[in-house]
């Protein structure tokens, strides 16, 4: 394994969901299913991963070729020329619009405004032609945030800033899915459907990720070794909420709005995580030990499983409405 990592018996467990058979990755499939179409990953680097993992799957099948209009690695397109499908990455770790007050904050990982009422036109200006869009945010609202209503600030999270009330993250994590969402619902001309694949816990025990925390497990946990608590349940519980509010306003409208929920899943795979094997060991860097991304085959490639089978959900709901709608023209 690239970078020296020495097992490889984290790309052979799969996950099985209780009273079904999830069917593994069909890149064949999937890409006649997307043929002609559009998706859109738009979030932060863990979303970045969703995507990279599914070019290694559809390598299978072809090479894309990189459309991007920009040399901006944070804002990529690739097209499937067999298919005519492009895929893009649109990076917004907080979804909302986002300044960088201070690179290095009161815990050296940046100080952050967020205008928690207003839109992102990085990725929102872009987005309507889209056929299918993959929302996801999450890790970055660790870090220090100053939290803007009305273009005034309203509190923070652990900014340490005189007299600005900590709101705690899970505030700005709420508004900042909530606008994301309203933003989408606002759409006039977006007849396609959007995803929120929900939040994928790390995995860093025997410290936090700055005090010598690492993932060293090669196996995944059974179901029930762990449980979602804490931090990640609060964070998950969020995404559902705001996910639940933001489908019954789509319904109204007729649009789509789907829940890709992948947390339960990634809770069981600690292995899955880079840890200290994400560059070489004789290379001159300071790093922490990795074990929030998923760059390893395997762990993620679940994800794709999850993301063909609600495709196919998708062709049957349509197929159906088309049917209802042919009865009653002819009835």
């Amino acid at each position: 394994m690239k970078y020296g990592r020495a097992d490889s018996e984290f790309m052979k467990w799969r996950w099985r969901p209780n009273e079904c058979e999830l069917q593994i990755f069909n890149p064949f499939q999937f890409l006649e299913i997307v043929r002609g179409k559009t998706m859109a990953f738009v979030g932060d680097s863990v979303g970045r991963n969703q995507m990279q993992s599914m070019m290694c799957l559809l390598s299978r099948v072809e090479w894309p070729i990189d459309v991007s209009y920009t040399k901006d690695e944070h804002f990529k397109r690739w097209k499937y020329p067999s298919y005519n499908f492009t895929m893009a990455f649109f990076w917004t770790p907080h979804l909302i619009k986002a300044q960088v007050a201070d690179s290095n904050g009161p815990t050296q990982t940046g100080l952050f405004n967020l205008y928690l009422d207003e839109f992102d036109e990085k990725w929102t200006t872009q987005i309507e032609d889209f056929d299918y869009i993959i929302l996801n945010g999450g890790h970055w609202f660790f870090r220090p945030m100053v939290f803007y209503e009305k273009q005034k600030i309203v509190g923070c999270h652990f900014c340490q800033l005189k007299n600005v009330t900590d709101l705690t993250k899970f505030y700005g994590y709420r508004k900042a899915f909530r606008t994301a969402f309203k933003f989408i619902n606002s759409l006039e001309n977006f007849k396609g459907v959007t995803f929120l694949r929900t939040f994928a816990p790390s995995h860093f025990e025997n410290g936090l990720w700055n005090q010598g925390g690492n993932c060293v497990r090669t196996k995944p946990f059974r179901s029930n070794d762990t449980t979602l608590e804490g931090t990640n349940l609060e964070l998950y519980m969020i995404q559902l909420e705001e996910f639940k509010i933001a489908e019954k306003e789509a319904k109204k409208k007729g649009m789509k709005i789907r829940l890709l929920d992948t947390t339960q899943a990634m809770l069981l795979r600690p292995d899955g995580h880079p840890s200290r094997y994400g560059h070489w060991a004789h290379e001159n860097v300071t790093l922490y030990n990795d074990c929030v991304h998923w760059c390893l085959p395997g762990p993620i490639d679940t994800w794709s499983d999850f993301l063909l089978h609600m495709l196919k959900m998708e062709a049957r709901r349509s197929s159906n409405r088309d049917e209802m709608l042919h009865l009653k023209t002819n009835s």
